[in-house]
């Protein structure tokens, strides 16, 4: 029977701690476990947990009965085994029927509950199964941390090479006090790149204050940027400092900011000349030190040319333009994103790790993202919490994603197991005739959307039922 275990040859041989002080199950230990782990025996919780510092076993079996018999809160104490050897294999035998056991277990981080007496070889072949399949997962689960720290710099995520310009840009301008213009479309995570320069440079440890100058009207934005005095106005019943004060010693990140009004940009160059600031309804400067990073998705230079960026102020917040790439312009990164926001949205969602099917992951790193990685996160959240089972399939994805990756002639989606092509026609007809009436309101508008004779249009949506 030891044999049994050791012939097939397709298990590594794994390190077990047996937690028991029954004489009795030694025996069976020796002659099944022993030929097929390397055992170690744990008389009392002590040598168990000493085990789990010197053998870092795979996997840990406890008899309850023996090691905690008299533990009022014997879960609570299985919880601390789980704590001490967070990746192990965790199993608990008792021959005591305890109320709800196996779902105690699992509440304390344990894998499974087994009713003593147990059979010790079939114990042995779950054990090997079970411990391999474990085994498997935490070298999968290392493999992939390995691959998110070589594709991940200060908390940006992506290995393609217009992220590692991006990369090599930031270590650059970190260490200076030079103020810096993010510059890239919406979604491109222009403050993470912010964050990323602040953790990296000598003000790392001073605050960090974003604020955002599109997400209020001019008339507050300037007490929110420069603060005011108590009375300065009607509805000033306390003093307040600005967002630029309390940046002092530290970063200030101002996001979207061609959208300030030509007043708000005197002001603030007034202040980026002179390093001090006037609280509205204040009589006395007070200096600031703070560095300045802005962000902006506008041609600046175009509002430049048109009177509605100040020129000066252009010149003196562009000193190093840092461009952000569109996720569509970073080859390889998409696996990357939907890789790392799904593990973060299941954890949080304390739910099952999914994955996307190879067809499901070819279509989306067709997508062109127009919302870039902030519209990738929100897609992965969605499916994370929609999707039913671990498996995200193609017919689970948005159907805008599904027709774009269909009209890319270049790169059609074709799944392994072929297609119906008379079925996915009409299935995309279907879908624009839908679309093209919701967007025009009648069948007669919605017929010249999609360049069509009022005919044609009347003949498809009696053949669709529309």
């Amino acid at each position: 029977m030891a044999g049994m275990a050791l012939a097939p040859g397709h298990y590594e041989r794994l390190t077990l701690v047996f937690a028991t002080s029954d004489d009795a199950a030694l025996t069976d230990i020796g002659q099944e476990l022993a030929p097929a782990f390397f055992i170690s025996v744990a008389p009392d919780p002590s040598a168990l947990f000493q085990s789990l510092l010197e053998h870092a076993p795979e996997i840990v079996v406890i008899d309850l009965d023996t090691i905690v018999p008299e533990h009022p809160e014997v879960f609570d104490w299985v919880a601390s085994v789980r704590k001490s050897a967070p990746q192990t294999l965790l199993i608990v035998i008792s021959r005591t029927p305890l109320r709800n056991a196996r779902q105690q277990t699992k509440k304390a981080g344990g894998d499974e509950f087994l009713l003593a007496p147990v059979d010790f070889s079939e114990l042995r072949e779950y054990l090997l199964e079970a411990g391999e399949e474990r085994r498997r997962r935490n070298e999968s689960l290392l493999l992939r941390e390995e691959i998110s720290q070589k594709n991940s710099f200060c908390g940006m995520i992506g290995g393609s090479e217009a992220m590692q310009r991006v990369y090599d840009a930031v270590r650059r301008v970190a260490p200076s006090n030079t103020t810096v213009m993010l510059r890239g479309e919406s979604g491109t995570g222009k403050e993470l790149a912010a964050r990323a320069i602040v953790s990296l440079s000598p003000r790392r440890d001073g605050p960090f204050v974003s604020v955002n100058c599109a997400a209020l009207p001019e008339t507050l934005m300037e007490s929110e940027l420069f603060g005011h005095e108590k009375g300065a106005f009607t509805g000033a019943h306390a003093t307040r400092p600005g967002q630029v004060e309390l940046a002092d010693g530290g970063t200030l990140f101002l996001d979207e900011i061609g959208s300030l009004g030509l007043a708000l940009q005197s002001k603030l160059l007034r202040v980026l000349q002179e390093r001090a600031i006037q609280r509205i309804g204040g009589k006395h400067p007070r200096k600031i030190d703070f560095r300045l990073i802005t962000a902006t998705n506008d041609d600046l230079e175009d509002l430049v040319r048109k009177g509605q960026f100040r020129e000066d102020l252009y010149y003196r917040i562009c000193v190093i333009p840092l461009p952000l790439p569109p996720l569509r312009a970073r080859e390889g990164d998409v696996p990357l994103l939907l890789d790392h926001y799904m593990r973060m949205h299941c954890l949080a969602a304390d739910m099952p790790l999914k994955r996307f099917s190879p067809e499901a992951m070819q279509v989306l790193e067709t997508s062109s993202w127009p919302g870039n990685v902030r519209e990738l996160e929100n897609l992965t959240q969605r499916l994370a919490l929609m999707v039913d089972g671990e498996l995200i399939e193609v017919q689970h994805l948005p159907e805008k994603v599904l027709l774009a990756a269909t009209a890319s002639h270049d790169q059609i989606l074709i799944p392994s197991e072929g297609v119906n092509l008379d079925e996915e026609l009409t299935r995309i007809e279907l879908a624009y005739l839908e679309a093209a009436i919701r967007r025009a309101g009648s069948k007669r508008a919605a017929a010249a959307v999609l360049c069509i004779p009022i005919q044609k249009m009347k003949y498809l949506c009696r053949k669709h039922g529309i």
